[in-house]
């Protein structure tokens, strides 16, 4: 007998929208033809990885050392943590060393393992919304809860009202979890925002006793538009955590290789690394995928140019300009949050279905906590973009 939480999840509405939506677009390009399909549903990047991962996954085949393919530490390989603190160490501006590195198999993994580590059954998770939609499921995985807190108007942190739901759940709170750039909006918290979030976390901590974790989703960092950059959390807080992949900056989705990296600062920094490292373990991951942690330890570096998405991202927005149809500009990842018709009042799903008609396939909002909004994944081709305009002006007129 299936159990009645995980049959209850599984068949909801909001269960796995994105890929329900990506299954029915194979469906329809399969009845009307690729090229007539117009499926913005997955956040499935199309560039290919750059030279430098092709280069080592090339030496690394090639490496016909005894024992390449046996055990490891549950952490990964020495040396893929002593490089991912070097990436650390670069993007947060302090010294990170290999100990408070944890290899995982993706972002998802590394999620899952935090929260398993820090998470008590009834303790609380705080998420500004919207938000990446499995972020529901990680936290309940754990018997925790997901409190979501609305984003301001132009999806930027409300700080204030973050600062409130703390109080409101007290020493529950295990940890705030913001995902910069942000999928599904794109947009990129300040600096200031940042630094304001990380005073209520150090007033809440001095009130209770507790000082959650700030965990920062951040396997979109790289791609980032108009000289916006991802704002560094370890100067401004100690008990701060980077979660974060491959998946999205190198194009290796499939290859399921991301890590954890904990502030040196944290009071209980190796502690939390041998938490982590026990729930890799108890969960099932055991450790990271061992041809890429020797891959992405080589090429971890590699030059990658995004401006191909910036190109679809500007074509896309002059598309939905002459159809009408309002959105949030990105600032980074690869995402438009569209605003639903006001004659559709607010209803995201049955506007999805709307655009379905004509062959759009959208992820309806209310699955990442944005009822009344709706996302598209712009990583298609230029083509589909342009050849998608007719399409949604011809929705908008309907």
């Amino acid at each position: 007998m299936i159990a009645p939480h995980i049959k209850e999840t599984m068949h909801s509405k909001g269960a796995s929208v994105i890929r329900k939506m990506f299954e029915e677009g194979i469906e329809l390009k399969a009845k009307y033809g690729a090229d007539k399909v117009f499926d913005f549903t997955l956040g499935n990047p199309d560039l290919d990885p750059p030279e430098a991962v092709v280069e080592a996954v090339r030496a690394v085949a090639q490496d016909t050392a005894h024992g390449r393919h046996g055990y490891m530490p549950n952490a990964g390989y020495p040396e893929a943590r002593a490089a991912m603190a070097r990436k650390t160490a670069q993007e947060q501006g302090v010294p990170v060393e290999a100990r408070h590195v944890v290899m995982t198999a993706g972002a998802a993994s590394a999620l899952n393992c935090v929260f398993k580590a820090v998470v008590s059954p009834g303790d609380v998770v705080i998420v500004p919304a919207p938000f990446f939609a499995e972020y529901r499921h990680y936290v309940r995985n754990v018997s925790g809860s997901l409190v979501e807190v609305p984003s301001r108007d132009d999806f930027s942190l409300d700080v204030d009202a973050i600062a409130r739901a703390l109080r409101e759940s007290g020493e529950k709170v295990a940890a705030v979890l913001v995902n910069s750039p942000n999928n599904p909006t794109g947009k990129v918290y300040d600096e200031s925002d940042i630094i304001r979030l990380t005073d209520a976390l150090k007033a809440h901590g001095e009130r209770t006793g507790r000082y959650p974790y700030l965990v920062c989703d951040e396997p979109y960092r790289a791609i980032t538009y108009d000289g916006k950059q991802v704002a560094p959390v370890f100067p401004h807080y100690g008990e701060s955590v980077i979660v974060t992949s491959f998946a999205k900056n190198l194009s290796l989705p499939g290859e399921r290789i991301g890590y954890v990296a904990i502030n040196p600062a944290s009071a209980d920094a190796d502690e939390f690394v041998g938490a982590v490292t026990f729930a890799l373990r108890t969960l099932g991951f055991v450790n990271a995928p061992a041809f890429f942690q020797k891959v992405v330890a080589r090429s971890w570096d590699a030059p990658v140019d995004y401006a191909s998405y910036e190109r679809r991202r500007n074509l896309l927005t002059a598309v939905l300009d002459r159809a009408g149809i309002q959105y949030a500009r990105p600032e980074g990842a690869f995402y438009l949050f569209c605003k639903v018709p006001e004659r559709w009042d607010g209803d995201d799903g049955a506007f999805c279905d709307h655009l379905k008609k004509f062959l759009i396939l959208g992820a309806p909002g209310s699955g990442f906590g944005g009822r009344g909004w709706f996302r598209l994944a712009y990583c298609v081709s230029e083509q589909t973009i342009v050849d998608s305009e007719a399409a949604f002006v011809a929705a908008m007129r309907a």
